[in-house]
């Protein structure tokens, strides 16, 4: 693969970058429910050295009633002082799981108009294989000022997603599980309905990794998003569950040059709650 310091990076680019005096790693980990995980227990036993953990749920919009909503600016920025990262560092985002959360972590920066912060390929379990140093010691912190420039471009709200839907003059794209989207399993969250929005396409995020848990190729990528019938020649909304694998959509479409891109923030966390919406269940 080729390292690209704005969307992805190799273990090996990290390695060698570990010691850059303007690098900042995050540990972005974030699991459901499901997984009994607990990814700030699982940072302070081993994270890969210097980084500090993002905390998906708590740095995120506590007046929403949905799930880790992205945050307001100022919180954002006072957050991101308190961890020492900053004006000309650059970011890389890993997770626990290979590539599941990172990416919501890298879209969070982009819409903060914060272009130098790419994903590790593969994550910590990529990086464990491969005998690489861990450490359990937390990072020493300076303060650091982040200018923010919010990217309106890069995010979709519920009234807008249901003018796509209606208009089809943007494509959404669902990165949820096959069975979630044709309304055949119940979702993870209780109180919503199943299936998916009207007008949709199905690309499972899980469809754009490889076995090691790595993003596919350019050339398969691209593949992987034709044959589910998506045009990446239009406007494109990807969404998801609650926000989260609508980012690796979004990560796999940057890298692939497809730039006219947003996500639905609030995703079928909040579609399928509101009752006033309408929901297609089967095939797209």
């Amino acid at each position: 693969m080729s390292d690209d310091p704005k969307t992805l990076v190799s273990t090996e680019w990290l390695a060698k970058h570990l010691k850059d005096p303007d690098l900042r790693i995050l540990d972005a980990s974030w699991y459901l429910p499901d997984a009994k995980r607990d990814p700030k227990a699982e940072y302070d036993a081993a994270h890969i050295p210097g980084a500090r953990f993002f905390d998906i749920d708590d740095i995120s919009d506590a007046r929403s009633d949905l799930p880790h909503m992205a945050p307001p600016v100022e919180k954002f920025m006072s957050r991101m002082r308190a961890m020492g990262v900053g004006d000309g560092h650059q970011v890389v985002v890993y997770d626990g799981a290979g590539i599941l959360s990172a990416p919501r972590v890298w879209w969070v920066f982009r819409l903060m108009g914060h272009e130098n912060v790419a994903v590790l390929d593969g994550g910590l379990p990529k990086w464990q294989a491969e005998g690489r140093a861990v450490e359990d010691m937390p990072p020493v912190v300076k303060d650091r000022h982040l200018t923010v420039r919010f990217q309106n471009q890069l995010v979709r709200d519920v009234t807008q997603v249901s003018q796509a839907s209606k208009l089809g003059d943007a494509q959404i794209v669902d990165a949820r599980s096959a069975p979630r989207f044709r309304g055949e399993a119940p979702e993870p969250r209780e109180g919503l309905r199943a299936g998916h929005i009207p007008g949709s396409r199905n690309v499972p995020y899980g469809t754009l990794l490889n076995e090691d848990n790595t993003l596919k190729s350019p050339e398969d990528t691209r593949a992987v998003f034709e044959a589910a019938g998506v045009d990446l020649g239009a406007p494109l909304i990807t969404t998801c569950g609650s926000g989260i694998t609508a980012a690796v959509l979004a990560l796999a479409l940057e890298r692939i040059g497809v730039d006219a891109w947003s996500l639905y923030d609030g995703s079928w966390a909040e579609w399928g709650m509101f009752p006033t919406v309408p929901v297609a269940t089967g095939d797209a």
